[in-house]
């Protein structure tokens, strides 16, 4: 019944093409216009979900004291040392600059710090240098002893070697940030330029958060622009190579472009945003809508080889392809929606977008592609009678050695999934960009030379408000900040206690004797409160104690650690918190942790989301094939592919980070599509009288052929990701790559071995 809708659907898409091109460029072109919405956006903050703990304990430390928004410059002079009149000068200059950046709200660096002394009985708060060009020697000295001996500066605004200098800026970013980043990294970087052309003999380089956001931006641009027409091309050269036909790989392209026009358009009626993470979704539909078109093309040369006229061999490439490609489409489309399991958001663009390029892809291929062939000048070469075709003399290969080649796929498939616990689940978030960006290697830069990159944040609660200058409560902080700069991790420390003992010791004639922590609590409140009068305008305390002066919040910076050695890090500290302090027990916040988590969140996510479209798929492919044994043979080359992918990527890297978290997903959804395409066609031989070998060799001469051509342009496609800058794209790319060849593998040579093994005439 199936068999007759569609021979008479086809009849009518045949004797309408020209309708149907016209309705199908019609839709194209409704749909296209949306692509002119779609933004790119430069914030990091899109990879987390607004639901994430993480993520709202961050919100409510910026909400207690000030925003973390922030870029820093490190100031580097050639001479080897920034206590110098020219470099003091040039930190000085950067720093009267740096407050006309749009959107600052704070600028810290080693001249303009608060430095304070006593002089009789006043307190003097100062700038540590004022006009760099009139110091002397006893001066830079000075500056120089004061600047290495601060807590404060020390390994945070000036290196502990005196090498490089600091400055810091904080901002406070509109809701609708992405115009705000670009005019502040346009500003810093046009005034880096000048600060480099007025002082040859210095070095700048700048990081942070808001510099991040700028390098989002052109990975997003550089996958967008880049990759995508490198994918494209290699999709063509690959088809016209292997289907040797030029009109073939001519319906391809115009199919691809059908399929990817629609989808953006779509995505930008909707406002889909995207950034590095999703930047891939046009290139991915690109890829996978091809394996539609190579089965039907495919079938429809083979038909032509063997004689039969084109619409002909059109019209018997839909009937065996149609309910194929439609159950490869349902599938495909399961396995990407699946990344709605995410905890990342544009992880689920990414996978909604390509589930509906899916559906496009079969709609057109079953519209738009066979109107196409019909009206262009198609040509097959004539297959002599009586010569074998490759796959089908690889089928006769397969099915002759299958008592080796079973236990030898499964050996291999056994030594190489051992190596899953191999893998570690984590990832350096610096590291995502490789060094063609300059915001990759100035980080480096600072990490090595000056101080880490990783700040996480501690809120400290005081018993009471105003509690902040109990001695008690400043010697739970001190004992807290003096175990973190015990920890080999830890490159500064920022604590209210440091300040505290700064002014009792200002306060008692600045008497090193006196650089401890204040006795007297109403003494302590009083030096606070005279030391806050003191602060100039926009130098207050508020980043660091609330306004109830209940709370006090201490920084960590970290060296370069990785997110797993991040997570490590904070777990030790609470546990000793919980021991020693444990009122002060809570876990640490900032950008770093929220990333931290965010790896092993998204897996615990995915794992349930990969499960159910796993399920689904199964029961799907049970139903499908009438029959639980067939059902359950076809899952061995879904699961076991992702497995030794994991297992060699346990061997070779040994580290997974983001992209191996939706990796499974995304190939699975992929590679069941060969699988079912197999499977139907042994199938059909099995029910008209064959026995399984001779199906497994029917299987191989109609799909072989098409099978390798869609796995050799998936995998050219995948593997081009490999020379994305970001991390994430390219280990995403090279893991599906592989898992795609293993996918051929065990299709060609694992499931036929089970067939004929399993399904015997009963």
């Amino acid at each position: 019944m199936i068999s007759v809708l569609l021979d008479r659907y086809t009849e009518v898409i045949l004797r309408h093409r020209w309708p149907v091109l016209a309705v199908a460029a019609l839709i194209v072109l409704l749909t296209g216009v949306g692509a002119l919405s779609i933004s790119v956006t430069n914030s990091y903050r899109i990879m987390f979900s607004d639901d994430n703990p993480e993520l709202a304990a961050f919100k409510a430390l910026e909400n207690t004291f000030s925003t973390s928004d922030n870029a820093f410059i490190a100031i580097a002079p050639k001479g080897g040392s920034v206590f110098t009149k020219e470099a003091l000068g040039a930190v000085e200059e950067l720093t009267e600059a740096a407050w006309r950046t749009p959107h600052s709200r704070r600028v810290d660096s080693l001249t303009n710090y608060n430095h304070s002394r006593a002089e009789g009985d006043d307190l003097i708060v100062e700038p540590l240098v004022d006009d760099a060009s009139t110091l002397g020697k006893g001066d830079l000295a000075r500056i120089r002893k004061i600047a290495l001996e601060s807590a404060d500066l020390s390994g945070r605004l000036v290196s502990r070697d005196g090498r490089i200098g600091g400055l810091a800026i904080t901002f406070v970013l509109p809701d609708k940030m992405d115009a705000a980043v670009r005019r502040i990294n346009d500003y810093l970087n046009a005034t880096l330029e000048k600060a480099r052309a007025k002082h040859p003999d210095i070095d700048y380089y700048m990081s942070g958060d808001v510099i991040i956001n700028r390098a989002f931006t052109e990975a997003t641009l550089d996958d967008f622009f880049t990759l995508g027409p490198i994918v494209f091309l290699l999709i063509v050269a690959t088809t016209i190579t292997l289907l040797r036909s030029f009109f073939g790989t001519a319906s391809i392209v115009i199919f691809i472009g059908f399929v990817v026009t629609t989808t953006m358009g779509i995505a930008g009626w909707f406002g889909a945003v995207f950034n590095p993470a999703n930047a891939s979704a046009p290139t991915i539909v690109m890829a996978t809508c091809v394996a539609h078109s190579v089965h039907i093309i495919t079938t429809t040369l083979l038909g032509m080889g063997h004689g039969l006229e084109k619409d002909a061999a059109i019209a018997e490439s839909l009937r065996s392809n149609g309910w194929p490609v439609f159950l490869t489409s349902l599938t495909t489309a399961i396995g990407f929606l699946s990344l709605n399991y995410s905890d990342s958001p544009p992880f689920r663009v990414l996978g909604n977008l390509v589930a509906f390029g899916v559906l496009c892809a079969f709609i057109y291929s079953m519209t738009l592609l066979p109107a196409l062939l019909s009206l262009l000048p198609l040509r097959a070469r004539r297959i002599p009678s009586g010569k074998s075709p490759f796959f089908e003399r690889m089928g006769a290969f397969v099915v002759r050695r299958r008592a080796y080649l079973l236990p030898s796929i499964a050996i291999l498939a056994a030594l190489l999934i051992s190596g899953i616990p191999r893998n570690e689940l984590t990832e350096r978030w610096a590291h995502n960009f490789d060094e063609r960006y300059q915001y990759r290697r100035d980080t480096d830069f600072i990490s090595r030379n000056m101080t880490g990159m990783i700040f996480l944040e501690y809120t400290l609660e005081a018993a009471r408000e105003g509690g902040i200058t109990e001695p008690e409560y400043l010697q739970k902080v001190e004992a807290f900040a003096e175990w973190c700069r015990k920890q080999t991790e830890v490159t500064h420390v920022q604590a209210f206690s440091d300040i505290m003992k700064r002014l009792n010791k200002n306060m008692h004639g600045d008497d090193d004797a006196y650089h401890r922590l204040p006795d007297d609590p109403k003494l302590a409140a009083q030096y606070l409160l005279l030391y806050e009068f003191s602060l100039p305008f926009g130098m207050d305390l508020n980043n660091r104690i609330d306004i109830a002066k209940s709370k006090t919040r201490m920084t960590v910076v970290l060296s370069s650690l990785s997110s797993r050695e991040q997570r490590d890090f904070d777990a030790r500290a609470q546990a000793w918190l919980r021991v020693n302090i444990p009122e002060f027990a809570a876990e640490a916040s900032g950008i770093a942790m929220i990333f931290a988590h965010l790896s092993l969140r998204n897996i615990h996510g995915m794992l349930r989301g990969t499960i159910l479209a796993m399920l689904l798929i199964s029961f799907l492919l049970i139903l499908v094939f009438k029959s639980v044994r067939l059902g359950l043979i076809s899952l061995a080359p879904n699961f076991i592919p992702a497995a030794m992918t994991f297992g060699l990527w346990g061997y070779l890297v040994g580290q997974v980070g983001l992209a191996g978290s939706v990796m499974t997903a995304i190939a699975f959804g992929i590679i069941v599509d060969d699988t079912i395409h197999f499977m139907s066609r042994y199938q059909k031989a099995r029910r008209m009288g064959f026995p399984a070998p001779a199906a497994v060799r029917a299987a191989f001469r109609i799909v072989g052929h098409a099978l390798w051509t869609t796995t050799a342009v998936l995998t050219l496609g995948f593997l081009v990701f490999a020379t994305s800058g970001f991390e994430a794209s390219r280990a995403l790319g090279v893991m599906v790559a592989i898992t795609l060849v293993f996918a051929l593998l065990t299709d060609f040579l694992l499931l036929p071995t089970l067939l004929m093994a399993l399904d015997r005439e009963e």
